[in-house]
């Protein structure tokens, strides 16, 4: 690990450090109305950092972020480090219910929320009693308070051990988990990351289409332009394929970040081409299949850095590098993450044989809000148990096997829904597929494909027995779908990852 002082606050490396460095009239930020420079990023988060203090919020107090993607949202979670308040970034996409047990579990006592999500948490605000404030974003009610505070401020002296913000997990099994981070883990993540693997500089211009709350996310579109002095395109709307292609002949961005779903997505849609500058894309939040990567490069020549992160990590800890693409892949560790293959006994497992992917790395958050089990099983010493079945072959590749919950047997044998996924993808006739096991009754297990065509006019018996020997024939006869269920869109958290619990039964 990086040696930090002891005494370190985030904000000083991330956000101040830069006007000092004479990139003040730089663009850090541009979102669809303003460009935010990092000499205005500086003075206007200092200005928020006052408002903590003017709306009450002492130090380790938790301020609630649901946010659209806009310039405001670097402003207050920055003004939040800075004053060693804890900003907790909030997934845009949940439901009221959702969003009362979060803010009710976080104890948080100020909600900063944008103007259009008001409605969706107003029923609930009353029912909160750790909830002293609301301050509506976008409307006015923000800007007007930040401009009423100095535009200096002297950072809290933090400690580089200390909690510094919380994600809270997508809740792919389940209620969402408060995941506590460090003030070392977001730059830590463009120490080991960012800069060996992708070569991130202050010329690249970031595009992601994860949203800040998402923790791939917070890192592609905030902390690494903000590491290295570069800058942050912001979409507060959804990714749609035209959108995303719009954004890239606009702003025409270096590096493209991206989720398999997407990607597939505008492999479907527009013609238009990717703007012309990009050095690299990445894909993370699922495994990305063999076929969308190869399909991707062919057409616009730009390889996919297909890698695998996570909440409770903050990153990517394992990636496809530049000019070592193996596609269908997880990639390759790399310097700075320690990684382990174990079974259900954490019994240490070899090439070419299926277990669970451990990681051992700094970026590890300190456990989960009041979740002491969930945190003991997750987080063990060093180790952080990731959930996710693997498979390493004998030159170093990891290949995704499923979730720990998802993988089965059939015949005795292990079968990864994404192999079948991926296989069924492969067919031109589908978009998206999800496998799970399903029992008729007779007490064994067998696969069941739900999917996505990419049209809905294509449906019919002989193209589900096509699609049947398809993936006999591409992975294997035992592991091909027995039935084959046509829906309109497949259950996904809002990082993009499908919820195959939600398809079993």
């Amino acid at each position: 690990m990086s040696s930090y002082p002891r005494q370190y606050n985030a904000a000083a490396d991330m956000v101040d450090r830069h006007v000092a460095e004479g990139r003040g009239a730089k663009a850090a930020f541009v979102d669809l109305t303003r460009t935010l420079t990092y000499g205005e990023l500086a003075a206007e988060s200092n200005q928020a950092a006052n408002l903590m203090g003017t709306l009450g919020l002492r130090r380790e107090e938790r301020a609630a972020c649901i946010l659209l993607d806009t310039c405001d949202y670097p402003v207050i979670f920055w003004g939040a480090v800075k004053a060693g308040v804890v900003p907790i970034a909030l997934n845009t996409l949940l439901t009221t219910e959702q969003y009362e047990y979060i803010l009710s579990d976080s104890r948080a006592r100020v909600l900063f929320v944008s103007a259009p999500l008001l409605p969706v948490v107003q029923p609930i605000l009353d029912k909160l009693p750790s909830l002293q404030e609301v301050v509506v974003v976008g409307e006015g009610d923000f800007a007007a308070q930040r401009a009423a505070q100095p535009a200096e401020f002297t950072l809290v002296d933090t400690i580089a051990d200390e909690v510094a913000f919380w994600l809270y997990s997508s809740g792919s099994t389940g209620m969402p988990k408060g995941t506590k981070h460090l003030h070392t883990s977001a730059m830590e993540t463009c120490r080991l990351y960012a800069k060996p693997v992708l070569g991130i500089t202050e010329d690249d211009v970031f595009l992601s289409a994860a949203k800040l709350f998402f923790a791939y996310g917070l890192g592609n579109g905030m902390t690494f332009p903000l590491s290295v002095g570069g800058t942050g395109i912001l979409w507060p709307e959804r990714p749609t394929p035209d959108a995303m292609f719009s954004l890239m002949q606009q702003h025409k961005p270096t590096l493209y970040f991206g989720v398999p779903t997407l990607y597939g997505a505008m492999l479907a849609g527009s013609e238009t081409d990717a703007g012309g500058n990009l050095r690299f894309c990445v894909s993370a939040g699922e495994a990305l299949p063999e076929d969308i990567g190869t399909a991707w490069e062919a057409r616009f020549g730009v390889p996919i850095l297909d890698g695998i992160g996570s909440t409770e990590m903050l990153h990517i800890f394992l990636s496809n590098k530049p000019g070592a693409v193996r596609y269908g892949t997880s990639g390759k560790a790399f310097e700075g993450y320690d990684l382990r293959l174990v079974d259900d006994d954490g019994t240490l497992l070899g090439d070419d044989e299926i277990g669970e992917l451990v990681v051992r790395g700094p970026t590890a958050a300190e456990g989960y809000w009041n979740q002491r089990e969930k945190s003991r099983l997750t987080f063990r010493g060093e180790w952080t148990h990731t959930g996710d079945k693997y498979m390493r072959s004998a030159d170093g590749y990891y290949t995704y096997q499923g979730r720990t919950d998802d993988i089965f047997k059939v015949s005795g044998i292990w079968v990864s829904p994404f192999e079948v996924e991926s296989a069924l993808i492969s067919h031109p006739a589908v978009l998206e597929a999800a496998v799970v096991p399903h029992d008729e009754g007779d007490g064994l297990l067998k696969p069941k494909a739900f999917v996505v065509l990419q049209s809905s006019d294509a449906a019919s018996d002989d193209l589900f027995e096509a699609l049947k020997a398809h993936v006999q024939k591409s992975v294997g006869p035992w592991k091909y779908p027995r039935w084959v269920t046509v829906v309109d869109e497949l259950p996904k958290t809002a990082t993009g990852k499908i919820q195959r619990f939600k398809l079993r039964g």
